[in-house]
């Protein structure tokens, strides 16, 4: 390429769109060969990481990578002894355990962080505190049958719910390795095509979530190794150990660890949580109704000391408030156990804490 020179006098001004060299006394520039000043985007300051909001599951409050606004499925979990043990409880993100019926107990967990699909159950009716349980979660109902006053709750206030008597018996299944009533099944993914199918919506609307704070070097509360929880029957009785070496308390029944049948592992939770509430007998058959509304008695069980209480609860879509002198308990971040027993003839009758392992 030629190059033409241009000599330009020193009172000349510069020309600084094509000129971007200094202007001088008269010595040549290179017109050709200017170049535009390069520019430099400015670089934005990263972000601190204590600034970046960090994704939690809302019903644990562990870490997750994407958000989970997913509706929990809360399925009606038969706790009998021909129904133990049972399948898939060690993924829900929470447990909770009431009277039924007479003096058994039903197990009512709650599926929406985990992404497991293995065989959940075996699933058994449902009761209308159940319902209300279902309510604090804006969850949807998954049961086989229902009570009368169950079934009235759902129709009358148009409750989204999958049963497998009424409206979605294709997304269960009989095991043959137990007997019916026990040996009813489902799974998550079959529990959400229900839903697509029946149109319900399945993402969360409105819900409580459960406040949560990081575990604590010195944990307030007395020494409390092991709890022993008997609703009514004697002969039944749960108990959870505190595990010091990942800070969890152990799940068994009468002193046999309570497993899940898919993984063998056995159930255990970051949080006990033993709430003391009015339980009415309804008719012969023994069903119940139990108030979860008010306050009433509370204990709360954490990293192997116990923490008493009260709980309280003034509407249908609140959780249980756990509060010691006024201010509220927060729970440790993974999965939470809740026990309702009666408070007659009292509370305490229905709970023996231990100290010691």
């Amino acid at each position: 390429m030629v190059k033409k020179w241009i000599t330009l006098p020193a009172a000349a001004l510069c020309a600084g769109s094509l000129l971007l060299s200094a202007c001088n006394d008269g010595s040549p520039v290179s017109v050709s060969s200017a170049q535009p000043a390069p520019t430099t985007a400015p670089v934005p300051a990263p972000t601190p990481k204590s600034e970046e909001t960090a994704l939690t599951a809302p019903l644990t409050g562990l870490p997750v990578k994407q958000k989970v606004d997913k509706r929990p499925m809360m399925v009606m979990i038969n706790n009998q002894s021909q129904a133990r043990p049972q399948s898939g409880l060690t993924h829900s993100d929470v447990l909770y355990e009431v009277l039924a019926e007479a003096e058994i107990t039903r197990l009512v967990a709650l599926f929406q962080s985990d992404k497991a699909d293995e065989p959940v159950g075996p699933v058994r009716s449902i009761r209308p505190y159940f319902i209300e349980i279902g309510k604090m979660y804006d969850a949807i109902p998954v049961h086989a049958g229902g009570s009368p006053d169950a079934y009235a709750m759902l129709q009358n206030e148009n409750i989204q719910d999958i049963d497998e008597i009424a409206n979605a018996g294709a997304y269960f299944w009989r095991e043959s390795f137990r007997k019916a009533p026990h040996n009813l099944y489902t799974r998550l993914s079959k529990l959400d095509a229900g839903a697509a199918k029946l149109g319900y919506r399945q993402t969360l609307k409105s819900a409580a979530s459960p406040v949560f704070a990081p575990v604590k070097e010195t944990p307030s509360g007395e020494p409390a190794a092991k709890a022993e929880i008997t609703f009514l029957l004697k002969k039944y009785t749960v108990s959870y150990k505190y595990e010091p070496s990942n800070g969890t308390y152990k799940r068994s029944i009468n002193g046999e660890p309570h497993i899940d049948l898919n993984n063998k592992q056995q159930l255990d939770t970051k949080n006990v949580i033993i709430l003391g509430a009015e339980h009415k007998v309804l008719d012969n058959e023994g069903r119940r109704e139990v108030k979860l509304t008010g306050t009433g008695p509370a204990y709360v069980l954490q990293q192997g000391r116990l923490i008493k209480g009260e709980w309280q609860r003034s509407k249908e879509n609140e959780l249980f408030k756990l509060k010691k002198d006024g201010k509220e308990i927060p729970l440790l971040p993974g999965k939470s156990h809740y026990l309702i027993v009666p408070d007659n003839p009292s509370f305490e009758s229905h709970v023996k804490i231990t100290a010691d392992q």
